[in-house]
């Protein structure tokens, strides 16, 4: 296997998916013990700012498009059988058989100036609005905030009424 030849310590009966980036520039900075599952396009980086370690204990599952990353001086240990959800990033310890997702993904603004024609990044920031939610909004009118404070609900492009469906969690 590439990577062994490399210098990471790989044990038996470990599934490395396509597409999976484990440490260039120290890899022996990486551990992978027996039986783990790594996923495709999951990336395993030991460094920023210099070498750390990252050491994924057996019978590990780390899931499609996940990201693990380690600081200088530290070891990142993902735990035995934890499950590690897709697209997740881990920048702490996971402990033993502790099962994680990443978050379901949340509107958090509106841009005026889509980013793919901003001539710069000044513009595209510039053009961004907040976005509150009816949960939010309700809660906020409870504290005593004034209706103004509430505009941001709408669409500050077109200036219609509330984005997106109102659903149970948010009445």
């Amino acid at each position: 296997m590439l990577h062994r030849a490399r210098g990471v310590k790989i044990g038996r009966d470990v599934f490395i998916g396509d597409e999976v980036y484990l440490e260039n520039e120290y890899p022996e900075s990486i551990e992978i013990h027996d039986r783990v599952q790594i996923s495709i396009r999951a990336v395993i980086v030991a460094h920023t700012r210099g070498p750390g370690k990252v050491i994924v204990e057996k019978e590990a599952f780390v899931g499609p498009h996940v990201v693990v990353a380690c600081s200088a001086g530290r070891v990142l240990r993902i735990g035995e059988g934890a499950v590690i959800g897709p697209g997740c990033v881990i920048t702490r310890n996971v402990p033993s058989h502790m099962v994680l997702t990443s978050a379901s993904a949340q509107p958090v603004g509106f841009a005026a100036v889509p980013l793919a024609v901003a001539t710069n990044m000044e513009e595209f920031w510039s053009g961004l609005r907040p976005f509150k939610s009816r949960r939010t909004r309700d809660l906020t009118a409870a504290s005593g905030e004034t209706a103004s404070d509430k505009l941001e609900e709408t669409d500050p492009v077109t200036g219609s009424g509330t984005i997106g469906p109102v659903t149970g969690s948010q009445q």
